[in-house]
């Protein structure tokens, strides 16, 4: 009595088992934070959090101690989710231009839950700033993928550099907060698709 549960199989769960568990555990806490985070801010109750999670607050404090921890683990999760769907809609079968234009849509959503995550890290500018290099690290190489496989397919222009695209995408986004009349999503797709060429 008391000692490790076996599986269905007789095999009792290993350290790497444990571990799959607990880094699944930790994306439905992200997940579910981000969510919160959209709807109310990142000042929103840690309660809502293990709400939606269906988890205990004590195990959202165990995970990310402090609400900083949980602020950069939601960027950071959020990037990495921005970035792993460059190359699946690539991967997808449709065009590399739609590919584009899908994930530009992508991280629109992306800028515009940001700028809540990103106003709450002004105050620890040395973390802020690591996060940023981040952003761009992960990022731009994935813009890059996308804006090279459309120029390869003849679809877009080839003199637009993936550093610029997201800067251009991120200035249409900046006053998406103060304006409800305001469509980023819309203006990006427009920038979108003038990347198509014209002509021969």
């Amino acid at each position: 009595m008391g000692g490790p549960v076996a599986d269905t199989e007789g095999r009792t769960p290993g350290p790497q088992r444990k571990r799959a568990d607990a880094r699944r555990n930790e994306q439905t806490l992200l997940d579910a934070a981000a969510a919160v985070f959209v709807a109310s801010g990142v000042d929103a109750p840690v309660r809502d959090i293990a709400a939606k999670a269906g988890v205990g607050m004590g195990t959202i404090y165990r995970h990310f101690p402090t609400r900083a921890d949980l602020v950069i683990a939601v960027y950071r999760h959020q990037v990495d989710a921005c970035a792993e769907a460059g190359p699946a809609l690539l991967e997808g079968g449709g065009s590399p231009h739609a590919a584009l234009a899908r994930w530009a849509d992508l991280f629109v959503d992306f800028l515009v839950t940001k700028h809540g995550l990103a106003a709450a890290l002004h105050s620890d500018n040395a973390r802020f700033e690591a996060l940023h290099a981040y952003f761009l690290d992960r990022l731009v190489p994935v813009c890059a993928q996308l804006l090279d496989a459309a120029v390869a397919a003849g679809e877009i222009r080839s003199d637009v550099d993936a550093y610029g695209l997201l800067r251009g995408i991120g200035n249409l986004c900046a006053g998406v907060d103060n304006d409800p009349r305001y469509d980023a999503r819309r203006l990006v797709g427009l920038l979108v698709a003038g990347l198509r060429r014209t002509g021969g």
